[in-house]
C-alpha cells in the first residue's frame, strides 16, 4: 500500500533531482530512500524516475505523480493543522516565511511579543525571495508568509497589514531645497541603485519610476538593502528606502539624507498570505494583530523623529 512516506520521499526527490540531497532533507540514508522509491514504482506499476550519473530526471508519469503527491501531502498537513487548531491559538509548530526586505526590520520587534503572548508556539523562520516563498507556501513547506502584496494565486489568501512608504535616500552632501519633494520624473535614473533581480523591492521601485528593468543601469549586484544604503552613504548614487527600514538601515547616519516624495507618495502594502485550504485562520489573525501593532509603532517613531529633525 502507498504511504505518506512514499509520497514525501518522492516529492523531495522530484524537487532536488538528487538522491543524496533528497535523503538529507528526509533524514534517511541514500540507500533507504532508493529502496523506498523502487517500492513506490513497483506499487504504481510504472517508472517515475530516470536514474543518471549525478542526478535524477522525472518521466512524464513522474511529473504528474509528483504534482499529485504534493497535493496529497498539503491536504494531510492541513488535516493535522485542523485537529491541532481545535485547541489554543498559536500553539505547536508554525513555519513563517518572510521576504528579506521586511525580515530585519520587523522580526526583532515581533519575536519577543509572540514569545510572551504565545509561549506554546514553536516558530520556525524561513527568509527568502517572494517567488520561492510562494512555491513553498503552495507546497505546504511553509504555513504563512509575510510579504508584499498583491498576490495573484487561486490557492492563496492574503490580508493587508500596513502600508510602507518609500523615501528617497541620497548623499547628505548633495544640494536640494529644504522643502522640495521630488517626483519620479525628476530623478536621475542612471544613478538609481537597486537590489538584484528577484527582489520584489526592485520591481516596485522600477514600477514607481516608470521604467523597465532593462533600461536601469545596475552597476552593483547587491542582494541586501544594507549594502545599497552604504553605497549611497559613500556617494555612489540614490536609492528608495522603505519607511519600515529607516531605523535599521539609516538610523542616525549623517552621511544620508532622506526625502519624502511628492504626493501621492509611493508605497508598498505588506500583508500575510496563507493557503486557502489551511484551517489556521485564527492563528494567522493573531499573528497579523501583532505585526500590525509593531509595524505601526515603528512607522510612528520614524515620523516623530522626522518632525523633531525638521
Amino acid at each position: 500500500m502507498i504511504t505518506l512516506r512514499h509520497l514525501r520521499y518522492f516529492e523531495a526527490l522530484s524537487r532536488h533531482r538528487h538522491f543524496r540531497r533528497a535523503a538529507e532533507e528526509c533524514s534517511v540514508t541514500q540507500p533507504a530512500l532508493s529502496m523506498q522509491m523502487q517500492e513506490f514504482e513497483a506499487l504504481l506499476g510504472t517508472v517515475l524516475i530516470e536514474r543518471r550519473r549525478g542526478d535524477v530526471q522525472l518521466t512524464e508519469m513522474g511529473h504528474e505523480v509528483a504534482r499529485r503527491a504534493r497535493e496529497i501531502l498539503v491536504a494531510a498537513r492541513d488535516l493535522m493543522e485542523y485537529a491541532r487548531t481545535r485547541q489554543e491559538v498559536l500553539s505547536g509548530p508554525l513555519q513563517l516565511g518572510i521576504i528579506p526586505s521586511i525580515a530585519p526590520y520587523v522580526l526583532p520587534r515581533i519575536l519577543p511579543e509572540i514569545t510572551e503572548a504565545y509561549p506554546a508556539l514553536s516558530l520556525n523562520i524561513r527568509e527568502t525571495l517572494t517567488a520561492q516563498l510562494l512555491d513553498e507556501l503552495v507546497a505546504g513547506r511553509v504555513d504563512v508568509v509575510l510579504m508584499s502584496l498583491p498576490i495573484d494565486h487561486p490557492d492563496i489568501e492574503a490580508v493587508p497589514l500596513f502600508d510602507d512608504n518609500f523615501l528617497l535616500a541620497m548623499p547628505a552632501a548633495e544640494d536640494m531645497p529644504a522643502h522640495q519633494r521630488p517626483q519620479p520624473e525628476t530623478l536621475d535614473l542612471k544613478r538609481l541603485l537597486l537590489l538584484e533581480e528577484g527582489h520584489c523591492l526592485r520591481e516596485q521601485a522600477l514600477t514607481f519610476c516608470g521604467m523597465p528593468g532593462a533600461t536601469q543601469r545596475q552597476q552593483f549586484g547587491a542582494s541586501s538593502l544594507a549594502t545599497i544604503v552604504q553605497l549611497v552613504a559613500n556617494g555612489y548614487g540614490l536609492t528608495l528606502v522603505p519607511e519600515i527600514a529607516v531605523p535599521v538601515e539609516v538610523g542616525q547616519d549623517a552621511r544620508i539624507r532622506l526625502v519624502r516624495f511628492a504626493d501621492p507618495e509611493p508605497y508598498r502594502t505588506i500583508g500575510l498570505a496563507w493557503r486557502r485550504s489551511s484551517s489556521r485562520r485564527r492563528d494567522f489573525e493573531a499573528l497579523a494583530a501583532i505585526v500590525r501593532q509593531v509595524a505601526g509603532q515603528i512607522l510612528t517613531d520614524v515620523k516623530q523623529r522626522e518632525r523633531e529633525a525638521a
